[in-house]
């Protein structure tokens, strides 16, 4: 699938789409009646102007149907929120970005295809609400005071050439269904300010934050993986913990959106991490994005060394990470996390994060980028030998006539690239990693059985083998990391 085009609105797509609420040959200082001029009759050409085009944000803002201020514009999609401000000029300031879109429309087609790259249009004066009320509304309210003998308000609340949708639920409404609302965006600088290392900050927290309390141990009881068609409609009294089967492109009858190749050193590292601990373990991934070729390759994996639901201590660790990726010349491209005793499937919880994820790191950038998740199950005995099932996987958006569907966690096709040496950054991380976990209650005892005849050393061992570079230069390095399992376990 080609790249979405996501040029800046601030140029000559949004004014298209600006004009595009104007009738033809008509220019917005003609289509906008005098205060207090009283408009022609409905019946009349430039009446019907007025009913279906002419009426724009700068009309309403001029006859006191709503003031400019911070924050009091907003639209609900897909279960996710934008927010922006409305300026004096009838302006629309995306607040995330900083981004200047000239109607309702250009800022509902934008935010909508972040979301969903098919959408082709926005139906921006029935999305985008005022202070919480449609703006279609206003438009209403504007027509009977000045048009009484216009048709109906439903007949013409949608501009011409604007496809039909269903509203989207209050945000009210999805918090009783169990729809997780998006908190509003914290981040304000503007697109072309954004380096890397600000990217970097876009994932704002690590994935897991409320998975549990430090040292708690997850997976202790067997979760029953369910299909996806099986969930239907958002439930809060579900589980946010039920694992749900990814689905194949092939068997939507679509083809995978980009193409995915990762470094053996980045499994190797990440495999590592997960072996460590009881508990689930999360990281970053950092590599390229090549829009020509469709090809996001992975090189490097960035662990982070917090507990889950430690705020405090995971800003310096993320802000290390961004160093990190900056001097690497290296972006975020997505992010990984263990399931320790479980297969590696994502739950209810993680379809949700990804989702975040994907619309976070879209929308930092002037075009489409698409952000990886990665599982890794350790421990879990359903994998056939000794080697960690890491699974990739990314969200589809769910049908836009089912907005309160559960995104579709599908599976991702990579190719694995063999390193042909462990570099000197991954060894650091193993040794820090280790360190960092050394005389945890929730650290594994690697000298204690994983099966009959393997302990659980043997089994780190056996999993990280294939993985492992056929340059044996390294060996002596990672035995001795080994040794230093045991001593700290």
């Amino acid at each position: 699938m080609a790249a979405l085009a996501a040029a800046s609105p601030g140029g000559d797509e949004c004014l298209e789409e600006d004009e595009d609420e104007l009738e033809p040959g008509l220019d917005e200082a003609e289509a906008e009646p005098e205060a207090g001029s009283g408009a022609k009759a409905a019946g009349g050409a430039r009446g019907a102007v007025l009913t279906r085009r002419g009426i724009t944000l700068r009309v309403l803002l001029r006859d006191g149907l709503l003031e400019p201020a911070r924050g009091v514009l907003s639209i609900y999609y897909l279960g996710k929120k934008f927010v922006g401000d409305l300026g004096a000029d009838g302006t629309i300031t995306w607040q995330e970005t900083g981004q200047v879109f000239n109607s309702p429309s250009a800022w509902a087609t934008h935010c909508k295809r972040l979301v969903n790259p098919a959408k082709k249009s926005g139906c921006g004066w029935a999305s985008v609400r005022y202070k919480g009320q449609k703006l279609d509304q206003y438009k209403a309210a504007w027509l009977r005071q000045h048009q009484p003998n216009a048709p109906p308000a439903e007949e013409s609340l949608a501009s011409e050439g604007e496809e039909e949708e269903m509203p989207e639920e209050e945000e009210e409404e999805a918090t009783r269904e169990g729809r997780a609302v998006v908190p509003e965006p914290a981040v304000a600088k503007k697109l072309e300010e954004r380096s890397k290392k600000q990217q970097c900050k876009s994932l704002a927290e690590p994935a897991g934050t409320d998975h549990g309390p430090p040292g708690k141990r997850l997976e202790s009881k067997p979760r029953v993986p369910v299909r996806y068609c099986t969930l239907g409609t958002r439930d809060s009294a579900r589980n946010p913990q039920t694992l749900v089967e990814v689905t194949s492109f092939a068997a939507i009858n679509k083809f995978q959106p980009f193409n995915v190749a990762i470094s053996s050193n980045v499994l190797l590292l990440l495999d590592f991490h997960s072996h460590l601990t009881r508990s689930e373990v999360v990281g970053y991934l950092g590599g390229r994005w090549d829009t020509n070729t469709q090809l996001l390759t992975v090189l490097r994996a960035f662990p982070c060394r917090t507990r889950l639901g430690d705020a405090e201590a995971a800003g310096p660790v993320e802000e290390e990470i961004c160093q990190s990726l900056f001097l690497r010349g290296l972006s975020l491209v997505g992010w990984y996390h263990s399931h320790p005793f479980g297969p590696a499937l994502p739950s209810l919880h993680d379809i949700d994060a990804q989702m975040d994820y994907q619309l976070k790191l879209q929308g930092s950038g002037n075009g489409f980028q698409p952000c990886l998740a990665l599982i890794c199950g350790p421990y879990y005995h359903g994998n056939p030998g000794a080697e960690s099932k890491i699974a990739p996987f990314w969200v589809m958006p769910p049908p836009e006539q089912r907005p309160n569907d559960y995104g579709i966690p599908m599976d991702v096709e990579v190719a694995y690239i063999q390193d042909g040496f462990l570099t000197n950054d991954v060894l650091q991380e193993m040794t820090l990693l280790v360190e960092f976990y050394k005389g945890a209650p929730d650290l594994v005892k690697f000298q204690e059985l994983w099966s009959q005849d393997q302990t659980y050393l043997d089994k780190l061992k056996g999993s990280l083998a294939s993985r492992t570079p056929k340059d044996q230069s390294f060996t002596h390095i990672l035995e001795q990391i080994y040794s230093l399992l045991k001593l700290s376990s």
